[in-house]
């Protein structure tokens, strides 16, 4: 690889000092690299990276930060199809493999080409009001469906390729991809899936029933969730939440309808910590 981007959190990379002996370390190697921000809220399509200023070529988009900043990309930048690698600043991660320990070796092996690109299968959720579109966006973890304002359940209605499923009363709903299983699914009881796989996993956040659990469906299925009245049918106010970023209103009788999205996320791989070893060590196994 000889063509760089570099996406940094400022908030995480203060007075950018990852990101400059990132840049100094490929420019000494004769490698191009830009550099930009991400840590405020864009006005516009995007959230926080404007993929218009990312030239043409790139080959390699780093993501300085976090898992948080790397999702926050990835919805960005997904449409240019550049594969992204992220250097965790923070915690150990399960998407940003790299840690400033082994910052230099890494880069090494992206200049050289030693690494692999996996596949990541997005979600798209589109918002319907009868037959008016609200809205739409995707998401690379996880698409939540919850309550807006008081403390109280909120009843869902869910149907599975426009066919009933079932109806409860809970917090709300995630419907996760492998990549999302590892965060809010999972700190509600969902499986933990390999990323590599290709499923959809349908999670309820405490749900007032004990017979309700998560459900896995292929990758072709199309899961619809419809806000239910609330008690003494009033009406429910509620979210559609991607990546926990972006939201959509919801008011009773509006049905989000999710399906595999039509674009994925490239992620660079370069074997220094595999799913495995990262859900070893946050499960704190010896």
């Amino acid at each position: 690889m000889d063509k760089f981007y570099i996406i940094t959190n400022s908030d995480k990379d203060k007075n950018l000092t990852i990101t400059g002996m990132i840049t100094e370390y490929l420019k000494s190697h004769g490698r191009e690299c830009q550099v930009q921000l991400a840590s405020r809220k864009l006005n516009g399509p995007y959230h926080y990276t404007d993929p218009a200023l990312i030239p043409q070529g790139t080959q390699c988009i780093i993501v300085l930060g976090g898992d948080g900043t790397l999702l926050q990309a990835a919805r960005d930048v997904v449409r240019r199809e550049i594969p992204l690698i992220g250097i965790n600043l923070g915690n150990l991660g399960f998407l940003a493999e790299v840690d400033k320990q082994s910052l230099y070796p890494a880069l090494d092996k992206l200049m050289t080409g030693k690494y692999e690109v996996e596949e990541r299968m997005m979600l798209t959720g589109t918002v319907y009001r009868g037959d008016q579109m609200l809205g739409s966006d995707i998401a690379l973890n996880d698409i939540v469906i919850g309550r807006d304002g008081p403390l109280r359940v909120v009843r869902f209605n869910n149907y599975v390729n426009q066919e009933y499923l079932n109806s409860y009363n809970a917090d709300g709903i995630i419907i996760s991809t492998p990549t999302g299983s590892t965060g809010y699914s999972l700190s509600s009881g969902g499986p933990i899936v390999s990323p590599g796989a290709s499923m959809m996993i349908m999670t309820p956040i405490a749900p007032h029933t004990l017979n309700i659990r998560s459900i896995i469906f292929p990758p072709q299925d199309v899961i619809t969730v419809e806000i239910g009245e609330g008690r003494r049918r009033q009406q429910e106010n509620g979210l559609a939440s991607f990546d926990g970023d972006a939201t959509i209103p919801m008011v009773t009788g509006d049905r989000i309808e999710i399906k595999r999205s039509d674009v994925s996320t490239k992620i660079l791989k370069l074997n220094h910590l595999n799913f495995v070893e990262v859900l070893r060590q946050k499960m704190g196994s010896n």
